[in-house]
């Protein structure tokens, strides 16, 4: 064989696996970990809904691509939209809410709007939302606000993700309330489900406003006249107190003095009792020690002894020298 012969096989070769290369190169596709994928063939455009891809690299041919859809978090906003409310008159509102498509849904999805899904659940929410704020009057969407966010939720809920009960449903999850267990497709709204929610502001006609501000103005202004009535009230209560523990003070002090004095009193008695029955039992043992029986001397002892314990006391005593003087 000669050598061009040669060189004809390899490049042949060569070329045959470099064809095969690039065809197996060309044959794995990529899904980001954000993104959900149907194989779709690009020769005839014809999906193949038969598998839902998500992220990852997949083998599946050099004439496959995916159709992409997101698998991550949906933002819409609806700004500055009209509505009247059950008092007829017009309100503007704005709301914000997240929504993911189901995995397992992506198939209905698909047939039922392809990749102009977006659109759609915008319009439905929309639509959602003016229907559950229609029942609420101007006063209930200034002062009920907490409660309407809750009802609104429901309502955008409901309407794009249906009624059957998720994954995350048990008996205790306020989201499940009255949610379907057995469903049908009716029961799966637009197959995707709305995560989060939130009420924007809520505009009403201005002429509505200035009432409102008036009312609550007159309101604080009645609430703060209450307040300085209830505070002379509770100043006279205060004050009536004070003078009422002043007063009991001022009992207790004089009762505490007279218990004082009288205990001072009742103690004094006692030391005279003590004293004369002290004094008495002394002289009994003076007479009977010193043999005095008659009583005119006792009586004369008794006073000597008396007098002599007064202070600045001159005596004189029957000698016939006189003699004066305290006896010591």
């Amino acid at each position: 064989m000669s050598s061009g012969v040669i060189k004809v096989i390899v490049s042949i070769v060569a070329a045959i696996l470099g064809l095969i290369s690039i065809l197996i190169i060309a044959s794995y596709s990529y899904l980001d970990y954000y993104e959900y994928g149907l194989k779709r063939q690009k020769s005839t455009g014809s999906v193949d809904k038969t598998e839902v891809y998500d992220g990852g690299r997949y083998f599946i041919g050099p004439d496959f691509e995916f159709k992409i859809f997101p698998a991550d978090l949906h933002e819409v906003d609806i700004d500055n939209a009209k509505v009247f409310s059950s008092d007829k008159l017009e309100v503007q509102f704005s709301a914000h809410f997240q929504y993911v498509i189901r995995k397992n849904e992506l198939v209905s999805l698909h047939d039922a709007y392809d990749l102009g899904y977006k659109e759609v659940m915008k319009s439905s929410a929309l639509d959602a939302v003016k229907g559950a704020i229609t029942v609420y009057n101007v006063r209930e969407l200034i002062n009920n606000r907490s409660e309407i966010e809750q009802t609104v939720w429901k309502s955008v809920r409901e309407r794009l993700g249906g009624t059957c009960c998720n994954s995350y449903c048990d008996q205790t999850n306020p989201l499940c309330t009255n949610c379907v267990t057995v469903c049908s497709r009716s029961h799966r709204g637009l197959n995707v489900e709305v995560k989060y929610f939130q009420l924007g502001k809520i505009k009403i006609p201005s002429e509505v406003e200035n009432q409102f501000i008036r009312a609550s103005t007159l309101k604080e202004q009645n609430d703060e006249e209450k307040l300085k009535q209830k505070a002379v009230i509770v100043r006279k209560e205060t004050n009536q107190k004070v003078a009422e523990i002043e007063n009991e003070a001022k009992e207790i002090s004089q009762n505490a003095t007279a218990q004082a004095a009288l205990v001072q009193s009742i103690a004094r008695a006692n030391y005279t009792a003590l004293l004369e029955t002290a004094r008495s039992e002394g002289l009994k043992l003076v007479f009977s020690s010193l043999n005095i029986t008659q009583q005119d001397k006792k009586n004369s002892f008794d006073y000597l002894r008396t007098i002599r314990g007064l202070d600045k006391l001159h005596l004189t005593v029957d000698y016939q020298q006189r003699i004066a003087g305290n006896l010591g």
